[in-house]
């Protein structure tokens, strides 16, 4: 048993949660080291147990699941860790990506495909995977390509994501206060965008910022 795959469970539904446990069970190297329904009790079932995997769903009953998931990734960088969704929509998939996981997992996917997300997850935690991502990542650049922002827009995004305001975006781009209003209200509506978390988000995930960043509140 010392070279099976520990794995913790955290899902806030009870037959979803049974399921993966018995789904886990029935594989020969793999075990149940630990499981809880909620995001309260996750970090301390996962330091208790220290799992090689940690299966987690999106929505928990009392958080964010990809909230949860970056902590564990900041906290256990060798941790595989599988999202599990109902979601199937591009934007959860890029912010599974951006958040570290190592596999996301629809939880309508095949029971082979779940085995073998935890088993590319414990060991390749720092190596993304999902099924359809090739698909995801043509669509965002189908988006990308027909969204063009002009050479103020591009400035003003790299201000944002420098963190300026728009008084000092004013002064950096030597414009008026109403101006630059303009310019980032345009930008804001390019992008689908109510702020600027959002622009940059959004910016991000249709790869016209190529770093990742941390994104300013």
């Amino acid at each position: 048993m010392t070279d099976s795959i520990g794995v913790a469970v955290i899902d806030g539904h009870t037959l979803t949660r049974y399921g993966l446990v018995s789904l886990v069970s029935s594989a020969a190297d793999i075990r149940i080291v630990g499981e809880c329904g909620c995001a309260a009790e996750a970090a301390a079932v996962v330091a208790a147990a220290a799992p090689d995997v940690v299966v987690l769903d999106v929505a928990l009953p009392d958080g964010d699941g990809l909230r949860v998931a970056r902590e564990f990734r900041d906290r256990y960088p060798d941790l595989g860790i599988v999202l599990l969704t109902s979601a199937t929509e591009d934007d959860v998939l890029f912010r599974a990506l951006e958040t570290g996981v190592s596999a996301f997992v629809c939880k309508t996917a095949p029971n082979a495909e779940v085995l073998a997300a935890i088993r590319h997850a414990a060991v390749a935690a720092a190596s993304f995977t999902a099924t359809g991502l090739a698909l995801a990542l043509g669509r965002r650049a189908t988006v990308a390509t027909g969204l063009v922002l002009s050479p103020r827009e591009r400035e003003v995004l790299s201000l944002l994501v420098d963190g300026l305001s728009v008084p000092t975006i004013a002064k950096s781009m030597y414009v008026s206060h109403s101006t630059a209003k303009t310019y980032v209200a345009r930008l804001y509506e390019k992008l689908g965008a109510c702020n600027r978390a959002q622009a940059i988000m959004g910016a991000l995930r249709l790869g016209l910022i190529e770093q990742s960043l941390s994104v300013p509140a």
